[in-house]
């Protein structure tokens, strides 16, 4: 008998080793069921079709065919404009023979015409009720009554696409996030075209490669930020139509900029009349039916993934926006949620001993294996991360290595840090020593995302990272040339944090839509606590394009530090060499490739011809936060080329004196031009 080949997972971690029968076991898992899936269907690619089958459809003979899954159901009619929102006979769903509850309805081309609204009136044993489809694929909100119906979308023309061989360059992956309601300077929401013609512009200037959008799938509660999804299949109409959307992507992709969906898929809305809840009656179609059902901490419902019929579902949604609106991967929200029984709620994850305990939920494991298979199956160059916390080992490896699949995962540690080290420490206790561990501990064999705030610090409740280090004072003295010193302070510190953090990446790097020029309000989406005001829920752009605020300084050291580390081929597979720590000093330097890193954290002392120990040679600086074009105050010569400082006791490790001068709260970059050649012994 051939012995089986050891997973990769288990060679690159030798203290796997005593959970190595869970890890095979899951791995074996999705084999399974992956074969299960597809006995009829021949691979994951084809069986992912449910939104092609399910929903409404345009047949060639101009013919519409409806089809919904709903066992409980006693009947379906379809009910809208086309019938006085009347249940006429003539659009009265029946069942498939042997489809184990499929409900369809054959109609006249004329029966349907684009633009018409619609909804689902399912009775079941006891009940009734006004269903929206399940795969619908628009579905829009009444301005006047603020309910939600599907709406049968067949524009005449097409949308034409013009991306064809669109491969994202994303080493490294630098994302800037976005949420295109609130991107707008407007106090409304704003639209897909107003992204395009506006903010797409900004984030290509800014050298992002990527932008990762939230809040696409529909949701009924804009304040939600698109977490509390209803329609999965439905981009939502509030920003306006699917073709619209469409053209955002395809102007993305121009640019050379890959769209990354923030999809979710580890809990839907409970609202019953626009979301999947009690579809067809019945409590456990799509969710779990009994304590499971609902999400303790999150007021939504939790996925049945050991189903088929969900797994049906959910992996058809990830072809759909793949294919249909070419997007080119996924943020997948909430996973650690999907991976634990108990969601990780109140678990410290201490030990691997937490991530082996019997708590794991197996079926949403393989749900998330076989979707990272299918996305990389139908584009291998998609890009998936995920959202987690726990630190589950093999989370971002590939599958054939006993991984989930993910490509990368976030580092949800490094902005707790921040903004823990912010609140809790004062500047003279800033550690060069704890502030590389946290920035650089991580798993070798996986990628992962680095990012200084989430979207949550800026939050009404929280506070960004600039509000944090200068609060109100952002108010009055903003000012060029206003020299408050809490302002300075707090510029010099947000520049420090965000390059320690980007020259440190394994994976990639995010920033939150405003956060790169210090956007100075949080995000308050319209709620009644506020008259459903809209001033906080969008972008102040005018902020960053006046000549007389200080914002232009952040925005242009974050577009230098981004242009320095894009231009870098793989920077992120680079290795990290430390050069030197020294905690009373506050001095941290490092090495990536040819770049050398160094920093002064020190509030007070400034050093002058420090000694670094760096590969012998000759350093050309390349970046300084002190600038004046970064709001500093030119105090390093960028002119100044340095030759190392030979010191016999160091000859045998290739090394030399680096002698530098560090301005307090500073950081700088100097690249190897010229390396001395090796003495010989």
């Amino acid at each position: 008998m051939k012995k089986q080949k050891t997973l990769g997972i288990l060679q690159n971690d030798p203290w796997l080793q005593p959970f190595a029968e869970a890890i095979e076991g899951r791995h074996q898992d999705v084999l399974r069921k992956e074969a299960d899936l597809t006995v009829s269907a021949g691979s994951l690619t084809d069986f992912a079709n449910a939104h092609k089958y399910f929903g409404l459809h345009r047949q060639p003979d101009g013919k519409w065919v409806f089809r919904e899954w709903a066992p409980n159901a006693s009947s379906i009619n379809l009910i809208g404009d086309f019938s006085g929102w009347n249940a006429l006979e003539g659009y009265a769903l029946k069942p498939v023979p042997g489809s184990d509850g499929v409900w369809e309805i054959t109609l006249p081309a004329k029966a349907l015409r684009h633009g018409d609204f619609y909804k689902m009136l399912v009775t079941w044993p006891g009940g009734q009720g006004e269903r929206i489809p399940a795969y619908a694929t628009r579905v829009v909100q009444d301005p006047v009554s603020h309910l939600f119906s599907a709406q049968v979308w067949a524009p005449e023309e097409e949308f034409t696409w013009t991306d064809s061989g669109f491969i994202p360059d994303v080493k490294p992956l630098l994302i800037y996030e976005c949420h295109i309601g609130m991107a707008q300077q407007k106090e409304d929401v704003g639209t897909y075209d107003e992204f395009r013609l506006n903010v797409l512009p900004r984030i290509a200037a800014d050298g992002y490669n990527a932008i990762q959008i939230m809040a696409i799938q529909e949701h009924p509660y804009y304040g939600s930020f698109g977490y509390h999804v209803s329609s999965f299949f439905a981009p939502s109409s509030r920003f306006g139509t699917p073709e619209q959307l469409k053209a955002l992507i395809n102007e993305a992709h121009s640019m050379g900029i890959a769209v990354i969906m923030d999809i979710v898929h580890s809990h839907a809305v409970k609202n019953e009349n626009e979301g999947l809840g009690r579809l067809d009656g019945s409590y456990d179609l799509y969710f779990y039916g009994d304590g499971r059902r609902e999400h303790p901490a999150w007021d939504s419902l939790c996925f049945d993934y050991g189903k088929n019929e969900v797994l049906h579902f959910l992996l058809s949604n990830c072809k759909y926006w793949l294919e249909e609106f070419h997007f080119d991967g996924f943020r997948f929200d909430g996973v650690t949620s999907m991976l634990y029984y108990n969601h990780g709620l109140g678990q410290a994850f201490s030990t691997y001993d937490d991530y082996y305990n019997g708590g794991q939920d197996t079926n949403a494991i393989t749900y998330l294996t076989l979707a990272n298979i299918l996305i990389h199956q139908m584009n291998p160059h998609a890009i998936t991360i995920a959202e987690e916390m726990s630190g589950m080992p093999g989370l971002a490896l590939p599958f054939k290595e006993g991984g989930i699949g993910f490509d990368y995962r976030m580092a949800m540690g490094i902005p707790d840090y921040w903004i823990k080290t912010l609140k809790e420490k004062k500047d003279e206790d800033w550690h060069p020593t704890s502030i590389f561990w946290e920035l650089t501990n991580r798993r070798d064999d996986e990628k992962t995302i680095s990012y200084v705030e989430s979207h949550d610090q800026a939050l009404v409740g929280d506070k960004t990272v600039i509000f944090r280090l200068i609060d109100d004072k952002m108010y009055w003295h903003m000012m060029v040339g206003d020299n408050d010193m809490t302002v300075a302070r707090g510029i010099a510190l947000h520049k420090l944090i965000r390059l320690v953090t980007i020259a440190t990446i394994n994976g990639g790097y995010l920033n939150f839509m405003g956060n790169e020029f210090g956007h100075p309000e949080w995000i308050d989406f319209p709620r009644e606590g506020n008259g459903w005001s809209y001033k906080y829920a969008r972008r102040q752009w005018d902020l960053v394009d006046r000549e007389d605020l200080q914002y232009k300084y952040l925005n242009n050291f974050d577009n230098a530090m981004v242009e320095l580390i894009s231009g870098v081929n793989n920077f992120q597979g680079l290795t990290i060499e430390k050069l030197w720590e020294k905690d009373d000093d506050q001095v941290l330097a490092f090495r990536r490739g040819s770049l050398v890193f160094v920093f002064n954290f020190n509030p007070f002392k400034s050093f002058t011809d420090y000694g670094i120990l760096a590969p012998a040679g000759k350093y050309r600086p390349v970046l300084s936060s002190d600038a004046p074009e970064f709001g500093g105050f030119g105090n390093i010569d960028m002119k100044v080329e340095h030759l190392t400082i030979t010191d016999p006791l160091y000859k045998p490790t290739g090394k030399e004196w680096l002698k530098l001068y560090l301005p307090a709260r500073s950081a700088q970059v100097l690249r190897l031009v010229r390396q001395a050649p090796k003495r010989k012994k």
